[in-house]
């Protein structure tokens, strides 16, 4: 039995069936942008590894990295004891954040249940209350996305989102839209802890593009009423947008930064909390005195040495340069589909070329017709969009661009020649 077949027997791959209702694809090995399959097949990753592969695969940077620390200590317990890979990342992601205190940990998901969690303690060391109770509540938005554990599935929107089956054990949280932020924070303030917020990008809940005023809105009233403003730059973060911070767009500095995704390049499994001296403080002079909070990999050695590598190859890097170069080709490559009848958005910024369809009955086919001309690109619901590795060339983009716009193309004739019949 060869392992695409152990595969559909035993692995319950992410949102998916089991046995699994899509095409898995067996990958055989990776090189720079490109993904290589079982049978041959060698396909230009338009995904960069859900976000994450921000130098492409196999960097002889983050590959040295990660065998020289492998010689050293792969891992060691964080509890009572460091080491020097992650105290110099704390270092790093302080310096880079504008946050001095730094919680390390193993997903994206947990940095921001960490932040909720602390967000959480810091007004319960203040003792906020509101009707005699502490308060434990957020304010989010519509079609937000922060993570699929359950405090981060809590803060994601209950009904435009991928979470909505779980609504009635989640938490009661608040959500309003960016237009209604400001009324909504003045209206609630009293019974939330915090705000939490994805900078000028919405991921997972729509690739939606947003104007930076609402950032500012939301670090005005937090600092106004003594809530916690949580930025959740999982996504946007380290350039993808075109500045390091999505919230960089507004020159805000939240109370907490969520990090992840390109934290270690896409090699190894690692996000961060950052937050401020006030926050930490707080907590730890109160009674309350500690967070409680202490994942089994936490500030795992291998992962923060690669970290390093990885921060110190971006910084070294003409990556805004690059950034730039790839939106301006995604928006004259991708700007003219909005033109077809299937197509009811295109819309770009930074290394993010996102096409909107008006269904989403066309993911699966699309996906098909894009491996075909050798673009691995896995569209969500009705986007399809493509998140690039920086490093990525003019030629290689243009390929993702291409297949895009084939596929889209020969979708809409499809659909035109239906009607017609």
């Amino acid at each position: 039995m060869n392992y695409l077949d152990l595969d559909y027997k035993h692995t319950w791959h992410p949102y998916n069936a089991l046995p699994s209702k899509s095409k898995i694809l067996p990958v055989k090995k990776t090189f720079e942008q490109t993904i290589v399959l079982e049978d041959g097949r060698k396909l230009t990753d338009a995904m960069s590894s859900w976000w994450s592969a921000i130098h492409g695969y196999n960097h002889p940077v983050l590959l040295k990295a990660l065998k020289n620390q492998a010689n050293i200590m792969p891992h060691m317990m964080f509890g009572g004891l460091t080491n020097k890979p992650a105290a110099k990342l704390c270092k790093k992601i302080a310096d880079l954040t504008k946050l001095p205190s730094v919680f390390l940990c193993d997903s994206g998901s947990v940095s921001v249940e960490v932040a909720l969690k602390t967000a959480i303690l810091y007004q319960k060391a203040k003792e906020k209350k509101y009707k005699n109770k502490s308060v434990s509540k957020f304010i989010s938005l519509n079609n937000a996305y922060h993570g699929d554990t359950l405090g981060c599935m809590g803060v994601c929107d209950p009904k435009n989102s991928m979470h909505s089956l779980y609504g009635d054990y989640l938490p009661k949280n608040i959500f309003t839209s960016i237009w209604n932020l400001e009324d909504t924070i003045n209206k609630y303030h009293k019974e939330v802890a915090g705000v939490i917020i994805e900078p000028i990008v919405q991921g997972a809940g729509g690739m939606k593009i947003h104007s930076p005023k609402y950032l500012k809105i939301a670090r005005k009233l937090c600092t106004k009423y003594d809530l916690i403003l949580i930025v959740d730059e999982i996504a946007t973060g380290f350039g993808h947008t075109g500045k390091m911070w999505g919230c960089n767009w507004a020159n805000i500095t939240p109370d907490i930064m969520t990090i992840g995704k390109s934290l270690t390049g896409g090699m190894m499994s690692l996000a961060a909390m950052a937050t401020t001296k006030n926050i930490s403080d707080t907590i730890s002079k109160s009674k309350i005195g500690v967070l409680m909070h202490g994942p089994t990999f936490m500030g795992n050695a291998l992962a923060c040495a690669v970290a390093n590598a990885n921060i110190a190859l971006l910084l070294g890097s003409s990556w805004k340069k690059k950034v730039k170069n790839i939106e301006s080709i995604f928006k004259k490559e991708l700007y003219p589909l909005i033109n077809l009848n299937i197509v009811k958005d295109v819309r770009c910024i930074g290394a993010i070329g996102v096409v909107e369809l008006k269904s989403d009955k066309y993911a699966q086919i699309l996906q098909d017709y894009c491996v075909e001309q050798g673009v691995w690109i896995r569209p969500f619901g009705k986007l399809l969009y493509s998140i690039v590795a920086y490093t990525i060339s003019n030629k290689e983009l243009k390929k993702i661009t291409s297949a895009i716009k084939i596929s889209i193309n020969k979708i809409s004739s499809e659909s035109i020649n239906a009607k017609t019949k």
